[in-house]
């Protein structure tokens, strides 16, 4: 079997029609759920941040395991990842779009010496990277890069771009608009990446078809990295969805409270960094989260052009077909937007709808999963022994979960989160830990005494912290995120028995 591999980039779960969505549309991306999917509705990261969430699924491990912790951390190319043990089962393994294995730009990090990176932004304009671009990389034989947020990109997407004729001097200079929120983009619909991601897809599909990789099954990472701020969505996406008609969640105005939180009220005070959240107006919300529906309505239609030629080429028959992101973003609960160590449900609860033909059907799961369980999954679909998956693998396998919707493979699961801010102008780091029951999330912060506590059944919105006003409860939560962490700790490298 194959396997289409879709992710965004820091898109909630409910961003999607089919996810509950009142006002954006995504008939293209629900068609991969209401054709014979299953859609998770308690599917978490295991860590809300780009680089360490997507190094959790290509190694099936927690970053404590891999050690890409934060951003700015080169995921180490010796370990083995999905796309590598599948490479040496003879699949095609081909990237198109963004990784995110290596960091996209120098940051003033004051905690070590910056790695070299061959997703550099600016590696690649200033000609630092060589060519041809060195595969395998991380197991994948062919990679279409794009190194980037928003329309501001290198990689194999810039070059591209400038075989068309634009005017890179120009494009370059975009640059600067990456530490936005949002900004009115240059490109036209026809050379922004959203486009180029799935015109390569399809290009990649047709190749599959027209036998240039022989008979090889393919593993095809296909990653758009919209809805990721700036959000510069183009020509009548920008126009889509307007601010006016964006309704703010109830619990807008609790940001004001979160000031006074003991741990993240420093944070969020700190003003604008990428992995920190920020407080903004009703105005600013609302904008924001209209271009997001934009970004995501773009990507929508670039998804409906891959689907519909799965099925004109037959590839549907024989093709998984996965849709997810690596975290989610606040768009406005609590006053925030973007992400960060605020583990509010709108950035710990991506989307993740999977469809695997002759084994799923259309239907909704209310059980409990995280990022580690969706590589070893894949292996067991594929038929992978389990002698081959990663020796570091964390996650379970949850086939059982996609053959009945009503299964539960877990009980509860981890949320690490490390960070080491690198874009401000003091020193920070900090660490926290999450767990997510079925009822409860339980946030525990380094060096705080108080915690949070939610019960997700009567407090949806995430306003009234039990920590404090229920004992019992809290010490129930705290011993199974003792548990949890000591059941995950590897016992690698394996001890050898005596003779």
């Amino acid at each position: 079997m194959n396997v289409l591999f879709i992710i965004t980039d820091q898109q909630r779960a409910d961003h999607l029609s089919c996810m509950g969505n009142p006002i954006l549309k995504t008939p293209n991306i629900d068609r991969i759920a209401t054709n014979g999917g299953v859609r998770f509705t308690k599917y978490f990261c295991a860590n809300p941040i780009c680089m360490p969430n997507r190094a959790s699924f290509f190694t099936g491990a927690y970053p404590s395991e891999h050690k890409t912790r934060s951003n700015g951390i080169n995921l180490n190319s010796e370990l083995p990842t999905i796309t590598e043990i599948l490479k040496n089962l003879e699949y095609h393994t081909c990237n198109v779009g963004k990784l995110h294995f290596q960091h996209l730009a120098p940051t003033f990090n004051r905690y070590r010496k910056i790695e070299n990176s061959l997703e550099s932004i600016f590696g690649w304009w200033d000609g630092k990277i060589k060519f041809p671009f060195p595969t395998p990389y991380y197991g994948f034989e062919e990679v279409h890069l794009t190194n980037g947020h928003g329309d501001v990109m290198s990689g194999h997407y810039s070059d591209w771009l400038e075989e068309q004729g634009y005017d890179m001097d120009d494009y370059r200079q975009g640059i600067s608009r990456v530490s936005n929120y949002f900004h009115e983009t240059k490109l036209p619909e026809e050379l922004y990446p959203t486009t180029y991601i799935a015109d390569q897809t399809l290009e990649y599909l047709k190749r599959t078809v027209n036998g240039d990789y022989g008979d090889r099954p393919f593993f095809l990472h296909c990653s758009f990295p919209d809805p990721h701020q700036p959000v510069s969505p183009p020509g009548k996406y920008k126009e889509m969805y307007k601010p006016e008609d964006i309704v703010l969640p109830s619990n807008f105005n609790d940001g004001q409270n979160l000031l006074e939180h003991d741990f993240l009220g420093k944070y969020i005070k700190l003003g604008f960094e990428p992995v920190l959240p920020s407080l903004v107006s009703e105005e600013v919300a609302k904008k924001f989260t209209a271009l997001t529906y934009g970004s995501i309505a773009m990507i929508d239609d670039g998804v409906g052009k891959i689907l519909d030629y799965l099925e004109r080429s037959g590839l549907a028959e024989n093709t998984m077909v996965i849709f997810t992101s690596d975290h989610g973003d606040y768009c406005g609960d609590h006053g925030l937007i973007i992400k960060g160590p605020a583990h509010y449900r709108g950035v710990i609860n991506p989307p993740l709808l999977w469809k695997v033909p002759g084994l799923t059907k259309s239907s909704v799961t209310n059980s409990l999963v995280n990022t580690v369980d969706l590589s070893k999954t894949i292996l067991t679909l594929l038929g992978v022994e389990a002698k081959k998956h990663p020796e570091m693998c964390q996650g379970y396998d949850i086939t059982s979960i996609l053959k009945d919707p009503n299964n539960k493979v877990r009980q509860q699961l981890l949320i690490e989160h490390d960070e080491e801010l690198t874009h401000i102008s003091r020193k920070e780091s900090f660490r926290l830990r999450t767990l997510v029951t079925e009822k409860h999330r339980l946030t525990i912060y380094d060096g705080y005494e108080k915690g949070d506590i939610f019960d997700y059944e009567s407090d949806p919105g995430e306003i009234n912290n039990l920590w404090g006003k229920n004992e019992e409860l809290k010490n129930t939560l705290v011993e199974k995120l003792m548990r949890e962490i000591i059941n995950l700790q590897l016992r690698i490298p394996t001890r050898k028995a005596a003779h």
